[in-house]
């Protein structure tokens, strides 16, 4: 599992990088998500070296997908490597230039963006809108009218391709929210081309997360470039395709192709338009960049099975009870426990029965204060964590060698209650 590889046993203690996971625990209590600089460093980079490889003579972009986490020590560390940023709100596009990501590298996704939100963009001049209809071109043209503004625009294309993963993330299909059918493609950028203060430059596609072939990759492309030719047919200045993301990560045994492999399927299909192309890699980048560590507080015999009841609960890390997604768990330290493994239902402490990250998983034999790793879960972990049973976010801490900080502390109770209001007819 390529997650191991930045989060080694040493001496049969888990590290991140060059850090002892107990040393961290020592300091900061559990449960708390745990990122590699270095990681994060290396995935970016890779994207950046496969796509400069395989495009010849087309400018590539990397705009990270910033729902997959958003904390500003992770934008920062993208930013400084050159990264743009793929976001699908005013607060991420907040997020991603406080972090120095310029706004000529930001293209803005969204099946619902506001009036103020549109605005907010133009003000800040991003690179591109992703168009999700007709009804959101024609209020970003309403809006970069008043304003004085150019809005340059793509249309999120849905090509009704079948991604090949699970139903809650697919996004290409007929069926999908996302989008504009590629049926009636034309006819929207007909429209486009019609509307004050909007620039027709680009095409987007995205059809789905944690995809691990590239057979649905080659089949959008495919799609997606017969539509460009026929665009430029229409007199459309078609100059950037942004082929989104997707490429998925190793959960468990996964075979994952190669960014390398990824790359050149979108020359294959792509490279021929001379057109941009923008990259939004999200999950790729930072998901098995970091992981989750809580400590054991019970072990618990029912009448058919045991329990590892761990201090972490599904809303530190909902992805396993929304998505029944499978998250390696392993033991943090495990001298002198060797092959001593068995089996549990490993849990956490919400009122929920859906509050469990596995069912029947093989663990290293745990005892109450031993520290558990749930890997792989630094996309779309503490992303989407809430205070659900008023229990407090986990903090997170980033590590690059043998340096760590807290890169998000853990809030107090008050700072929590207090948030509320009571009105004074109460």
């Amino acid at each position: 599992m390529t997650t191991q590889k930045y989060f080694p046993y040493v001496n049969n203690n888990m590290f991140a990088e060059d850090v002892a996971l107990s040393d961290i625990a020592k300091k900061i209590a559990t449960p708390f998500y745990c990122y590699s600089n270095t990681a994060i460093t290396q995935n970016f980079q890779s994207y950046q070296q496969a796509f400069s490889s395989a495009l010849i003579d087309q400018e590539a972009l990397i705009c990270y997908a910033v729902k997959a986490n958003g904390n500003q020590a992770v934008l920062s560390t993208l930013a400084k490597l050159g990264s743009g940023a793929d976001v699908v709100s005013e607060g991420e596009i907040r997020r991603a230039r406080a972090a120095g990501i310029p706004a000529n590298k930001i293209v803005y996704s969204g099946v619902a963006k506001i009036e103020s939100e549109i605005e907010y963009a133009l003000n800040e001049g991003i690179f591109q809108f992703n168009v999700e209809s007709e009804p959101e071109l024609e209020l970003i043209s309403q809006v970069a009218t008043r304003l004085n503004k150019v809005a340059a625009v793509a249309f999120r294309i849905n090509p009704n391709v079948c991604a090949n993963t699970h139903e809650k993330i697919s996004t290409g299909k007929s069926e999908n929210k996302f989008g504009v059918p590629i049926s009636k493609a034309r006819l929207a950028y007909k429209q486009a081309a019609a509307l004050p203060n909007i620039k027709v430059q680009g095409v987007d596609v995205h059809i789905g997360s944690q995809l691990t072939q590239l057979a649905p990759f080659e089949e959008a492309y495919q799609r997606i470039a017969q539509l460009v030719l026929d665009l430029k047919a229409d007199g459309h200045d078609i100059s950037v395709i942004d082929i989104g993301g997707g490429l998925g990560i190793t959960y468990s045994d996964e075979n994952i192709p190669s960014k390398q492999d990824y790359a050149a399927v979108a020359q294959a299909q792509l490279g021929h338009l001379n057109c941009k192309i923008v990259v939004e890699p999200g999950r790729s980048l930072l998901g098995n960049a970091g992981i989750l560590v809580s400590s054991v507080v019970f072990v618990k015999t029912g009448e058919e099975r045991q329990f590892l009841i761990l201090d972490a609960g599904m809303n530190d890390l909902i992805r396993p009870s929304m998505y029944d997604a499978h998250h390696e768990i392993l033991a943090v330290d495990i001298v002198g426990k060797d092959d001593d493994m068995k089996t549990y239902d490993v849990v956490g402490p919400v009122c929920e029965t859906g509050d469990t990250f596995s069912k029947n998983r093989q663990v290293h034999a745990s005892k109450a204060g031993d520290l558990i790793a749930i890997m792989s879960c630094g996309a779309y972990g503490a992303v989407m964590a809430s205070t659900y049973n008023t229990r407090m976010l986990a903090p997170e801490v980033m590590v690059k060698g043998n340096e760590f900080e807290v890169v998000r502390p853990r809030p107090s109770y008050e700072e929590v209650i207090n948030a509320d209001v009571v009105p004074s007819w109460i």
